[in-house]
């Protein structure tokens, strides 16, 4: 069975969220009641051969789990516009599918309808700003943008059935504004960790875990390209020496993982 039938297949239990981890910041959430939500999903091979003068390895280290072609999703959603985040591939496989709406910042919806995404099925977010589908609302958060190629990043604060939350950094620089998420008191938080090219560093990523204190932290955005990597076992340490009290989880690719 291929892991997109899985996950159209899969009952997730009443009380919890199930989630797939595709590598980078790619992730599909699917929710009792069947409600499937996307994040980032980087499904192709695209950035090597998007940006072929770049002077280091992006050629992605991982297998494809989901081909575009064989995407299924209610919503897609995006933090910013880069490549490995709003794959140009992917989008344009999706355009004319089931999917209802295309969700992200400015300068992704203008991403998106280049892709050829009809404005109707575009749902533009800010910081502070959101929107709702069934049992699943999504929320913008703060985030800096790493380069001057996307002054318009943001992260995700994502509610699962009035009560369940999971914030998403996305990529973002350091920054004590990220911690106005913790009002919000989300019971996990995914974030990136490589620290390459302004992203959080596996050390800065265990203070924002201090800041916010959720349950569980879980580390993403180090395995996809060889001069992108991070050994995510040093932000396990780095969680151990600030944020003694938050669990670290580590995802495997492509296996669901229930959380509740």
């Amino acid at each position: 069975m291929s892991l997109m039938k899985e996950i159209k297949t899969f009952a997730v239990p009443r009380g919890e969220v199930g989630v797939w981890w595709l590598g980078q910041n790619g992730f599909i959430f699917k929710t009792p009641e069947g409600t499937l939500l996307s994040i980032d999903l980087y499904l192709t091979n695209s950035v090597p051969e998007l940006l072929p003068d770049l002077p280091v390895d992006l050629q992605r280290m991982l297998p494809v789990y989901v081909a575009p072609e064989e995407l299924e999703t209610d919503i897609y959603a995006c933090t910013h516009s880069h490549f490995d985040h709003a794959d140009p591939l992917t989008i344009r496989n999706l355009r004319n599918k089931d999917t209802i709406q295309f969700v992200g910042p400015t300068m992704t919806c203008h991403a998106y309808r280049s892709y050829g995404v009809e404005d109707a099925r575009i749902v533009s977010l800010a910081p502070k700003e959101d929107m709702s589908y069934r049992d699943i609302k999504i929320e913008g958060t703060f985030a800096l943008p790493t380069d001057d190629s996307d002054l318009n990043h943001i992260g995700f604060l994502v509610t699962f059935a009035d009560h369940f939350k999971v914030y998403i950094t996305g990529d973002t620089d350091h920054s004590e504004l990220l911690a106005s998420v913790a009002k919000h008191e989300p019971q996990v938080l995914i974030t990136c960790i490589n620290g390459n090219y302004n992203n959080l560093s596996h050390w800065e990523a265990a203070e924002l875990a201090k800041w916010i204190n959720p349950k569980i932290a879980i580390p993403c955005h180090y395995d996809m390209f060889r001069d992108n990597a991070m050994d995510p076992l040093q932000f396990r340490a780095s969680l151990k020496m600030q944020a003694p009290k938050v669990e670290y989880h580590q995802l495997t690719h492509a296996k669901l993982q229930l959380l509740r």
